[in-house]
Formats: structure tokens, sequence, C-alpha cells
């Protein structure tokens, strides 16, 4: 019975992450054509991809690159675009702190944009899931984006540069963050943290080597969790 509930529930995360192959598909297609342009090979391309599995990561990283960034500097917008899978990780620590171990690498390996949204909106609407209906269904929800970015990835390294300018790819990063922080920007703490890091990239875009990213980042962090400090006082006081 157990198993029959878990398998349901991985059919369930599957069905909520199957609408992101719309996204999947041209973004990883994408990198493996901006990889190809930039002079890697299918193999590094694909190296590249399945070690690092951060799209966002990987578009800063290479352009970067491209630029000819300090290799310092590059690393540090690499993990500064990442910090944001820590924060994802923090907050599905308590619906998935108890798993094993190996189970809980995997999932570290598979915690991205997507996966998180899936998997913490269905954690709060349903906080009676036992860990491994859990465990089920976050798998269930990256099982058909995996599979496509490293496919797409490799066809877009294939392909290279004969894909047309005309069917501008580069549309997939934009939509894919506005698809889900859209709908997360439920508390004050939330709207905050995005509005002052808009503000503070578009302030600092003229910053060299683009760390108005870093810059911003920092400080819808901070504004944020100085909302949620206050509105937590607030609630102390009432």
């Amino acid at each position: 019975m157990a198993f029959t509930t878990s398998n349901s529930y991985y059919w369930k995360g599957f069905r909520d992450g199957a609408p992101f192959v719309l996204v999947a598909i041209p973004f990883g297609t994408l990198f493996g054509v901006f990889a190809t342009e930039a002079g890697l090979n299918i193999v590094q391309t694909m190296t590249f991809t399945a070690t690092v599995f951060a799209g966002a990561a990987q578009f800063a990283a290479l352009q970067l690159l491209q630029e000819e960034t300090p290799t310092l500097i590059v690393l540090a917008s690499a993990l500064a675009v990442n910090l944001r899978v820590a924060m994802y990780s923090a907050s599905l620590t308590p619906y998935l702190g108890a798993a094993p171990l190996w189970q809980r690498a995997c999932a570290a390996y598979f915690v991205v944009d997507q996966s998180y949204a899936c998997s913490i909106a269905r954690f709060e609407k349903e906080p009676q899931m036992s860990i491994g209906q859990r465990m089920a269904y976050f798998f269930g929800s990256i099982s058909p984006i995996a599979p496509l970015w490293y496919l797409c990835t490799f066809l877009g390294a294939v392909l290279g540069t004969q894909i047309p300018e005309s069917w501008a790819l580069d549309f997939a990063l934009p939509i894919t963050f506005l698809s889900m922080i859209g709908p997360m920007l439920r508390t004050l703490p939330h709207v905050v943290a995005a509005l002052v890091a808009i503000v503070v990239s578009l302030l600092t875009v003229a910053v060299p080597f683009n760390l108005g990213l870093l810059i911003a980042g920092c400080a819808g962090m901070m504004a944020g969790a100085q909302a949620e400090v206050m509105l937590e006082r607030r609630k102390v006081r009432a």
C-alpha cells in the first residue's frame, strides 16, 4: 500500500513538472548552441551541463568566459547565481531532511527552480505527506525535465550555429523565471526582496563583469530578510 501511494505521488509530480519541458527544450538547446559558439566541444559541453546542472549559472559562467573575465569572478558569479539553490535546500529540509542519506544526496543534485517550485507548493498544500511520498513527488517533478535537458543540450551542441536566429530561443530564460517567481510572490518579504533586487540590478547595470547581479542578489536577500524580521516583531507586539 505504501509503495502504491508513493508511486501515485511520483506521477503527480511528473504531471506537475511536465509543463516545464516547454521551457527545458529551448533552454537546453540554447545552452548547447552557445557552448559550441564559445568554443567548447560536445564532450566539454555535456560534462559542463551534467556536472553543474544549473541552467542560469551555466549561462552566466559561459557568458563571462566569452568575455575573458578572470576565473575568480566567473566562479563567484556562478556561485552567486546558484545561491538561491542553497535557499531552496534550506526550505525543503523540513520536508525531506529525514530521508536516507543517498536519497537526500540525489535530491540535492536535482534541486533546481522547477523541482523546487513544484515540490514546495505540494508539500505546503499537503503537509500530511510521508517522507516516502514527498521524495516520490520530488523525483517525479524532475523526471520529465532532466532527461530532456541533457538531450536538448546535446542536440544544441551538435547543431551549433545551424539553428537560425529567427527561432529566438533566448526567450526561454526570462520566461522560465517569470513563470516560477510570479506565483511565489505571496508574502511581503518576497515582494520586497524582488523589488529591491530589480531596482539595484538596474542601478548597477554598468558595473564591470556583471557584478551588479551579485550586488542586486545580496541586496534583495537582505531586504527580504529584514522585512520578515520586521513583520515578526510586529506580530510579537500585537
